[in-house]
């Protein structure tokens, strides 16, 4: 049961300098060698991002990898597209592999963003999983609950927020543990300073604001009181090695991830999700997103203003 917890904290790592603002007099930064990426490059790239995360570029999405791609070509002083692949095959260290994720991927959510899914959350799942458990004569149980797709934190930490405030009194017997995670390692970083601007808080309650976060300057950290509850590691949901280390989770968060993968990538991670899933443990995934034509292994259960999937 303890497999949840065993999986290593993410590395630090230095954060991107942005370039300072110069004048063509002064200093000229190196550029690639073409403007425009080939199509056998971005075939080759668009590959490697495959093969490392299951994130999967469309053709008509060629112009957002090209802009991304030039960035690290300038942030690394290389010349070519060519080069670049060339760095990233030789990097052992998989420091640039981060910013390659950093770069690729999407990361703006805010606290109380899927609020019905965290209404069934609070009043239909956690019930049911208590019972549960307590039928089952556990003396201390536990429900874990598994933020996937963590971004910057306001997930889960807004899932630590509904424990503190409400779950925690209504069960003083069970423990609540929450994971969350995310294939950008910058990001967790991030998440656990929990130091959020304007935008991230706009939907927290008044009281809640005032009780657990602390304003700073233009920005608001979130109390030790709510931050204990959770704890945030780098994980690639289509590393299989990695996911294997994750069990027995009670509820599992994975909103707006599917929508990057191609149907074998999708088949692949919810299948990971499927395996890291407690019986009787619940799915949330995205409100545009769906299991049908991925997954017959979950049961689909229509909530008030929600849905989820069940592990039977």
């Amino acid at each position: 049961m303890a497999a949840l917890f065993n999986i290593g904290d993410s590395k630090s790592r230095a954060t991107r300098r942005p370039l300072a603002t110069r004048t063509r007099a002064t200093i000229s930064v190196a550029k690639p060698v073409k403007n425009e990426m080939s199509d056998e490059v971005f075939s080759t790239i668009r590959k490697f991002i495959y093969d490392k995360c299951g994130i999967y570029f469309m053709d008509n999405k060629k112009y957002l990898l090209e802009g991304r791609i030039t960035k690290r070509l300038i942030a690394l002083k290389l010349r070519t597209y060519d080069d670049y692949i060339a760095f990233l095959r030789k990097d052992i260290t998989r420091k640039e592999l981060d910013m390659l994720f950093e770069a690729i991927t999407i990361n703006e959510t805010f606290f109380y963003r899927a609020q019905h899914q965290y209404e069934a959350f609070e009043k239909i799942i956690i019930p049911e999983l208590v019972d549960k458990k307590r039928k089952n004569k556990l003396i201390k149980p536990t429900i874990r609950i598994w933020s996937a797709a963590s971004s910057s934190g306001e997930e889960a930490h807004t899932l630590a927020l509904i424990i503190h405030e409400r779950l925690r009194l209504r069960y003083p017997d069970v423990t609540f543990q929450i994971l969350g995670t995310d294939i950008d390692n910058a990001i967790i970083e991030k998440a656990k300073t929990a130091v959020y601007k304007d935008y991230a808080i706009r939907n927290v309650p008044k009281d809640q604001l005032a009780k657990y976060f602390v304003k700073t300057d233009n920005a608001y950290a979130l109390k030790k009181d709510i931050k204990k509850y959770v704890r945030f590691s780098q994980v690639n949901l289509f590393d299989d090695f990695a996911m294997r280390k994750i069990r027995d989770c009670d509820v599992i968060f994975c909103a707006n991830v599917l929508i990057y993968f191609d149907a074998k990538a999708k088949q692949k991670v919810v299948s990971n999700l499927y395996n890291s899933l407690h019986q009787g443990g619940y799915l949330f995934i995205g409100y545009s997103e769906s299991l049908h034509g991925v997954s017959k292994a979950f049961k689909l259960i229509h909530l008030p203003k929600a849905l989820t999937y069940c592990k039977e």
